[in-house]
């Protein structure tokens, strides 16, 4: 044992067991899936896009509109407090870790990431869910949307992908100018970095107990929020980089990262679906349709196609923008901001002429399980599952479909 490691004690080595270095990918797909499946037993599965709506209609009625007044205040929406706390354990993360730091980049990216914040919230609010409401949680809900939803998303993160590259090569101005950072901690120095990530995990395990004394589901959602953020940002898990860097890079860790997710994800609910976990005061038939919405085919479609412009173009999805923003990363702070902006007028302008125009055999709820039972619809998925890997694995060693 080294002096240095007898110094910092058996604590100080776990903690730096921890946060010394980034956690890998799967890591943090496995242990989101496991937190996943508890907020289903305890309520119901996670999601992103609805506590960023809920931020958004708190901003309007903040700034006196009278369209939503009605807005839930987000300490009583649990989507609105579970986005909040995700901010707050990765910003928690990052400085136990001392890699917080406020990250400004050129002005082109911030109008990128703001744009790219807009697109995500239309694209939410066709497609009735994100990254991870619409995905991450709706594919091991065995929603047939899901599905169609994600194929989605893969066209518009390669449309955009090209986008990008074309601006690259053509505007390569766009994306330059001048960068700044503040408050970066060092290897010997920023030590108040750590102290405040205790002070703000205190004050919020703190908040965690009041909401205990009379709404213990709040609780678990901020206790179990905190873990989501801190998870992402030691592994980096954002569903953009699964999506885009086969594509780009060719790596493939990201993608079997967010597999890893996906299939403890879809065990789990399985079996609280088909054992009926969790019903209360609600049918068997409503929690085996949770998280099963009414956007098979064309509505999924057309909002995971725009989501997945939205997530390329700012560089992150709903998550990843959500930890970013804890990290300090001032273009998803644009890209939040464009999101929680856009997205109550989308839902309330946008996505009713769209409905409007399509019957119901193009936006009605899909559940595989009506059409092939349990056993053939978790077949199913991780048919696609599996498919989806061999081919992320086969590009990353053959770089067939890679940009470099």
């Amino acid at each position: 044992m080294s002096e240095e490691t007898k110094e910092i004690g058996i604590l100080g080595q776990l903690f730096r067991t921890f946060f010394s270095k980034h956690w890998p990918v799967w890591v943090g797909g496995i242990t989101l899936g496991i937190l996943n499946i508890l907020l289903f037993t305890i309520k119901s599965p996670w999601g992103a896009s609805g506590g960023i709506n809920n931020w958004g209609e708190n901003f309007f009625r903040m700034f006196g509109s009278s369209t939503f007044e009605g807005a839930t205040p987000i300490n009583a929406s649990f989507y609105g407090m579970l986005c909040v706390v995700i901010v707050i354990g990765s910003f928690i993360g990052a400085l136990f870790s001392k890699e917080f730091a406020i990250r400004i980049p050129p002005k082109g990216e911030l109008v990128k990431g703001f744009i790219g914040g807009g697109l995500m919230a239309i694209g939410a609010t066709v497609g009735l869910g994100c990254t991870i409401g619409s995905f991450f949680s709706g594919i091991p809900a065995l929603s047939g949307g899901a599905i169609i939803f994600t194929i989605g998303l893969f066209v518009g993160v390669i449309i955009a992908l090209k986008y990008l590259m074309w601006e690259m090569e053509k505007f390569p101005k766009i994306s330059s100018g001048k960068s700044y950072i503040f408050l970066a901690a060092s290897k010997k120095k920023g030590n108040w970095q750590k102290w405040l990530g205790w002070i703000t995990l205190i004050i919020f395990l703190a908040i965690a107990y009041i909401y205990s004394g009379y709404n213990p589901v709040m609780a678990w959602f901020v206790i179990i929020g905190l873990l989501m953020g801190l998870i992402c940002q030691r592994s980096r898990f954002c569903i953009v980089k699964a999506f885009r860097d086969p594509f780009m890079t060719g790596e493939a860790d990201g993608s079997v990262g967010v597999m890893a997710g996906l299939v403890v994800g879809l065990i789990g609910f399985t079996a609280i679906k088909f054992f009926g976990i969790g019903v209360g005061d609600v049918s068997i038939r409503a929690r085996e349709m949770t998280w099963v919405f009414p956007h098979f085919w064309l509505r999924g479609l057309i909002g995971g196609f725009v989501f997945g412009l939205g997530m390329t173009v700012a560089g992150g999805c709903a998550v990843g923008t959500l930890w970013r923003v804890g990290e300090g990363q001032v273009k998803l702070w644009a890209a939040a901001l464009g999101f929680l902006i856009i997205s109550p007028l989308s839902k309330l302008y946008i996505v009713p002429a769209i409905i409007g125009m399509m019957p119901y055999n193009m936006r009605f709820k899909n559940y595989l399980p009506d059409y092939f039972g349990y056993a053939g619809a978790f077949a199913i998925v991780i048919g696609i599952i599996l498919i989806w890997y061999v081919f992320v694995k086969w590009n990353e060693k053959t770089g067939k479909f890679s940009a470099y």
